[in-house]
């Protein structure tokens, strides 16, 4: 792995890249962002804000959701990946949120994670979204920016990844690193054709150098 200062160089770069890099699940309360981030699972954000566009007009509470039948549920989501353990998920945070919350989004990760459907990365995502809490949620992009350029190993699973960024990056940095780890992967590092030509970290990439030494980047002379 790479040192905790060229982590934090390498950040730097990417923060001077993405500097407002933010959320883009479109939600307005800490409700909504948590059915969002529980439909992103395996699914792109645009996908899910299609989806949550005529979602939110038609159920505004948990409530809401519980009194149509699942297979209705189902039906609206069906364009979302795994869409039916993703309904049956959001009636039963739904019904838990009813018995347990008052029916309104707890904010500490230990009672978020109580919640179906609801794991440390979306738990990571709602607190420090919704409640302003710093958290550093790894997801699919994160996990692999941070493998890819040698900041974590290839073999570290997501915690391990996340624990290794955590110890590296200010807390005070945590969230906005997350969501600018997460617009490189998304825009620029992508998963089967990143910008290794353009990228301005290729020279420290790991994977870049790798795939530079095989001929698969063409950089101008």
């Amino acid at each position: 792995m790479i040192s905790k200062k060229k982590a934090l160089e390498m950040l730097d770069v990417i923060d001077g890249m993405f500097p407002d890099a933010e959320c883009e699940l479109v939600h307005e309360n800490p409700f909504e962002l948590t059915i969002a981030v529980l439909l992103s699972a395996q699914c792109t954000d645009v996908l899910v804000n299609k989806v949550t566009k005529s979602l939110f007009n038609k159920y505004n509470t948990p409530e809401d959701y519980l009194e149509v039948s699942l297979e209705e549920l189902q039906e609206d989501i069906r364009s979302i990946g795994l869409y039916r353990n993703k309904a049956k998920n959001i009636q039963k945070l739904c019904q838990s949120l009813i018995e347990n919350f008052n029916g309104i989004i707890p904010s500490t990760h230990q009672e978020l994670e109580s919640l179906a459907g609801v794991g440390r990365k979306t738990a990571n995502v709602v607190m420090s979204v919704a409640f302003g809490e710093p958290s550093l949620a790894v997801d699919t992009h994160v996990e692999r920016v941070s493998k890819r350029l040698g900041i974590c190993r290839i073999k570290d699973n997501v915690r391990q990844v996340e624990d290794r960024l955590c110890s590296i990056i200010p807390r005070s940095r945590w969230t906005k690193s997350h969501h600018q780890l997460i617009f490189f992967g998304r825009y620029h590092c992508i998963a089967r054709k990143p910008k290794c030509e353009v990228c301005p970290l290729l020279n420290d990439c790991r994977e870049g150098q790798k795939r530079l030494k095989a001929g698969l980047v063409k950089v101008e002379a």
